[in-house]
């Protein structure tokens, strides 16, 4: 595993996905520290780094409650990056969790979801 800085950990307390991951980061040794959205915010600039990294499609959780809250037109708006990032930035819980930032000597880079098979790899 690549030496890592700082392993950051975005998401909601009480996402299952989000619980699944970080005791598996804890159960691996690996260090990481827990940003909350709903305590912490949406940072807008990682935000808009995840947007560029990982593209809007992933960023987007089109299979949550908050999705399926908004309207039928208000989904039907959402169709790129500049479309999605209102969304997103006026409800956290539209963000596919977990996303974790892994910074490095090298940048930062993103994983979106529970990866752990690709975690190991890092």
């Amino acid at each position: 595993m690549m030496k890592y800085t700082l392993i950051t950990v975005y998401g909601i307390p009480n996402c299952d996905t989000v619980k699944k991951a970080r005791t598996w980061l804890s159960e691996q040794g690996i260090e990481h520290v827990f940003h909350d959205f709903k305590k912490q915010g949406l940072p807008e600039k990682n935000l808009d780094s995840w947007l560029k990294e990982a593209g809007w499609e992933a960023v987007l959780n089109r299979k949550g409650t908050s999705w399926r809250k908004l309207s039928p037109e208000e989904q039907l708006s959402v169709i790129d990056a500049a479309t999605a990032r209102p969304f997103l930035l006026a409800n956290s819980s539209l963000v596919k969790r977990p996303v974790i930032e892994w910074q490095s000597s090298k940048g930062i880079e993103i994983t979106i979801g529970f990866q752990p098979n690709q975690w190991l790899l890092r």
